[in-house]
């Protein structure tokens, strides 16, 4: 699609929104209010989505090295080292494959995942000792963290992530073996038998890190979570009973240790799940120790979704402890994280000691855990109907969305809304860590949940 015809679109989009309260205001009831709504929303995010997947493809497929591009600047053009990181390349993968799906099996779409999968195996996959690199260079060439060549929980658990949406889009049967390899592989070198879940750091030559690498405690949140996630797609095609044992101990751990009782996660640990906490520290040290210790909002609401899935998957959808805990981590982001002023979630607060609720402060809002704030908002909403404040909630995220973070003058989504960091107007619009994961996979389940309602 030219540019021109891409500023149609995004035209679009804030036409629609612009006169979304004309249109509401001549609903005659509250159940045409809600389906006016519903039905604007629906159209916004049909086209956003189909703009969103015209600007990363085919500009970010490297037909040279393969995999795909990865620094792209403000304006959509190539910029920068190009280094190739194996949870943006996999989560290209997963995308490509969920939109070829979603859009009835796109061969273009289907294309772009296909050429993601061959890199994943040609490039990433290390062939002497097995497992995924990490980092590689535009090249292909595989990339040392603090001069030692180490693999990661996390990132593998996006290579299963990737290749279990494309044997599932593509029916490629050397992709699912791909993706039960690198599961056999962690089950050996990152599992941890012990008190359970899975170490972060593996060496390359496979020895678990089991008390961390460099600054980072061997256990954390993020990559559990992201393996829950990939467990979940890896059992839809492949229903082993030892994965799904692994599944349902990530998903307890989860939704049991790793989360508190107030509604948050707590973010690194010890091998024995003792929390990383700096409460007791002085406040340089806190700051210092920033990344350790904190209350992520974004991850939190995402995580209620992450449990929703995998206890579908697990055959568990109407758990009541499960939806409970999922309304509660939505719920404690809306009372603490909410901005006021201008909408959106805060990216960071923190519970100081001796205080009943956190303080904001990291008060950014990057766009990845607006685009999740938004999927698990609708989903929360469709499980407690009665409850029509997150409907509400849903609504006033995406105008957030629309008004701070859609760029109108050169289209996609910002790094972070542009209320609390107008710069971010000009920040990349794609690197190692941002690519159209979150942002497609939250408007393709809202659009679809959208649809359901629509029905009824």
């Amino acid at each position: 699609m030219n540019s021109c015809s891409t500023k149609v679109l995004i035209s679009l989009v804030f036409f629609l929104a612009l006169n979304f309260r004309t249109t509401i205001a001549k609903a005659k009831s509250h159940s045409d209010y809600e389906k006016t709504n519903r039905d604007s929303i629906l159209t916004e995010m049909q086209i956003l989505l189909a703009d969103d997947f015209r600007l990363w493809y085919p500009l970010c497929v490297d037909i040279l090295y393969g995999g795909y591009f990865s620094d792209l600047n403000y304006k959509w053009q190539l910029e920068g080292e190009q280094n190739k990181m194996i949870v943006s390349q996999a989560r290209h993968v997963w995308s490509a494959s969920n939109a070829a799906m979603f859009y009835e099996d796109s061969t273009e779409l289907l294309n772009v995942a296909e050429h993601g999968f061959k890199f994943l195996r040609d490039v990433m996959w290390d062939k002497e000792y097995r497992g995924f690199y990490d980092l590689v260079d535009g090249k292909g060439n595989p990339l040392v963290e603090n001069g030692e060549l180490i693999k990661k929980a996390y990132g593998n658990s996006f290579a299963i992530y990737g290749l279990a949406a494309y044997y599932r889009a593509s029916g490629n049967s050397e992709a699912l073996d791909l993706a039960k390899k690198t599961f056999n592989w962690l089950e050996e070198h990152s599992y941890d038998e012990r008190y359970g879940g899975y170490f972060q750091f593996i060496a390359r030559d496979g020895k678990a890190l089991e008390k961390g690498f460099g600054y980072y405690p061997p256990k954390d949140q993020n990559s559990s979570i992201h393996l829950l996630e990939c467990f979940t797609e890896l059992y839809k095609v492949w229903p082993d009973e030892l994965l799904r044992e692994r599944l349902l101990s990530l998903f307890k751990i989860i939704r049991d240790t790793i989360t508190t009782n107030k509604g948050y996660m707590n973010l690194f640990f010890t091998k024995d799940w003792i929390p990383i906490s700096f409460m007791d520290s002085t406040s340089e040290q806190r700051k210092q120790n920033f990344e350790l210790d904190h209350v992520s909002l974004g991850h939190d609401i995402e995580t209620a979704y992450l449990l929703l899935e995998a206890s579908k998957a697990l055959g568990m959808e109407n758990d009541s402890v499960t939806n409970l805990r999922a309304k509660k981590m939505v719920d404690h982001t809306i009372k603490f994280g909410w901005d006021k002023k201008y909408g959106g979630f805060f990216d960071g607060g923190y519970y100081f000691k001796d205080e009943s609720k956190p303080q904001i402060v990291k008060n950014t809002k990057e766009w990845w855990a607006q685009a999740e704030a938004l999927n698990s908002l609708l989903l929360i909403s469709s499980i407690y109907p009665a409850e029509k404040e997150y409907y509400q909630k849903f609504c006033e995220q995406w105008n957030y969305i629309k008004v701070y973070l859609i760029d109108n003058e050169y289209s996609g989504w910002f790094w972070g809304g542009i209320d609390q960091v107008p710069q971010n107007k000009y920040a990349p619009k794609g690197s190692i860590w941002k690519v159209n994961y979150h942002t497609s996979r939250s408007l393709i389940n809202c659009i679809k949940m959208l649809k359901n309602l629509s029905s009824k």
